[in-house]
């Protein structure tokens, strides 16, 4: 039975990150990707006229995924910090459903060859960035977070948090589990973020 566009579609999506995953996305080619697909690199530019076009598509996949994760995320938790630790854990979910993520944001393809790629990502990295930034800010207004923490600079520290135990975990063979550590390490960081007990009475 013959598939359809939508599914042939998605197929060949999946397979090109698996690929991205597996070879690194600067070595992944079209025929490479027809080929794990099972169909002629002819029928993979019927469905993407271009490669960047296949890897347009592979960003606004990302982004949806992304962004239903942190919807999930901030509907989850009822209190500031509580929704920054569902946004950080949702975003590492996301890295390990999709493990070519880190290797992608550093990819020649990202960064040199594919302008509209690379601005698709940095769009997602800044929404991801606003999102902490506003549970910073109330957190502060709550009196759970030090008011003399500059709230970029939290959003700053937590977003490079993700991504540098992103890359760690990715250049490491993935020999520890990413969301625990992610938990640890944001446990601490909020530590730092919080009020100091003198300023709270105790």
């Amino acid at each position: 039975m013959r598939k359809s566009a939508d599914l042939r579609k998605s197929e060949i999506i999946a397979c090109a990150l698996t690929l991205a995953d597996r070879l690194g996305p600067d070595r992944v080619t079209t025929g490479a990707v027809a080929q794990a697909v099972g169909v002629t690199q002819a029928a993979i530019f019927r469905h993407f006229p271009s490669k960047a076009a296949l890897w347009q598509a592979i960003a606004a996949l990302v982004s949806e995924r992304l962004a239903q994760a942190w919807d999930a995320a901030l509907a989850q938790a009822d209190t500031p910090l509580g929704r920054v630790t569902a946004l950080v854990s949702a975003q590492l979910a996301q890295i390990e459903a999709m493990p070519a993520m880190p290797m992608l944001l550093f990819s020649r393809e990202l960064n040199v060859k594919n302008a509209e790629l690379r601005a698709m990502f940095r769009g997602r990295l800044a929404a991801f960035h606003g999102h902490l930034l506003v549970q910073i800010r109330d957190g502060q207004a709550a009196g759970l977070i030090r008011a003399d923490l500059a709230p970029q600079d939290g959003a700053v520290l937590l977003t490079s948090l993700v991504q540098g135990l992103a890359i760690r975990w990715a250049l490491g063979a993935r020999d520890f589990p990413l969301a625990a550590e992610g938990r640890r390490l944001l446990a601490a960081q909020l530590a730092l973020f919080g009020v100091p007990a003198e300023q709270r009475g105790e």
